[in-house]
């Protein structure tokens, strides 16, 4: 059942873990959310979500359990070890120094970037809608992995593809206020909106940071019907994870 999760292609450390679910998988969910829901805010039955969760942990053998977020498309950077606390963290992204912490970004359309120090001593995780990439949750997480951006990689998972993301003229204002090269993610389509490729405008972005090295992309959520798309499914879409982790050796 894990069959088309996605396995990062990037030449990460050994150490270096990272996974991307769809939504098959072993879990328990019912119709509309497929099997593999794992977004526990998305009108799915908890107790299911929950099991799915414990499902992901056993299929992957990871250290602990992950460090769910509860995501607000900020700014905001958790930085984590591997125990979980009472309440998940009001944070958009997490970075960990520490061996053994599984960091989660949930997603269904935005776009969910993991982040490797080349010495493999830190790892982050990102979730970049466009409200939280255009204010500048990516450099915020570059900032506090606290390392060289020239010494980090990165990797952009599914997201909603450039074709299947129409906008309006606020989006696109909000990218180009801050760079006018962003204005080369933007197709226009009918007065006052825009086809937006969040991809090429995080890449944008992290290279402005001093982020050289960038795999992934190429997806699209909405048209591919392997991961969940709140685009396509509406308010109770599921949510699928991208995790990173490190390794004690």
């Amino acid at each position: 059942m894990t069959e088309s999760w996605l396995f990062p292609d990037w030449p990460a450390p050994g150490r270096v873990h990272s996974t991307v679910t769809t939504r098959d998988g072993p879990g328990v969910s019912q119709a509309p959310f497929g099997r593999f829901n794992l977004g526990l805010r998305s009108g799915d039955d908890a107790q299911v979500v929950q099991s799915n969760r414990a499902a992901l942990r056993q299929s992957l053998g990871l250290p602990a359990e992950p460090r769910w977020l509860r995501q607000v498309h900020g700014t905001v950077v958790a930085d984590l070890g591997p125990l979980p606390s009472p309440e998940e963290p009001e944070a958009d992204a997490a970075v960990s120094h520490l061996p053994g912490t599984v960091l989660a970004i949930l997603t269904a359309d935005c776009l969910p970037v993991l982040f490797c120090s080349e010495d493999a001593s830190t790892i982050g995780a990102a979730h970049a809608g466009w409200r939280g990439l255009a204010a500048g949750v990516l450099e915020e997480t570059i900032e506090q992995m606290q390392r060289p951006a020239t010494r980090l990689m990165a990797w952009l998972g599914p997201c909603i593809g450039g074709p299947s993301y129409e906008v309006g003229e606020e989006v696109r204002k909000a990218f180009i206020a801050h760079d006018a090269a962003a204005a080369s993610a933007f197709t226009a389509t009918r007065q006052g909106h825009w086809l937006c490729d969040l991809s090429m405008l995080a890449r944008q972005r992290l290279q402005a940071a001093g982020v050289t090295r960038i795999y992934g992309g190429g997806f699209d959520t909405r048209a591919d019907a392997r991961f969940y798309s709140y685009r396509r499914e509406g308010a109770r879409s599921g949510r699928f994870a991208s995790l990173i982790w490190l390794s004690a050796d």
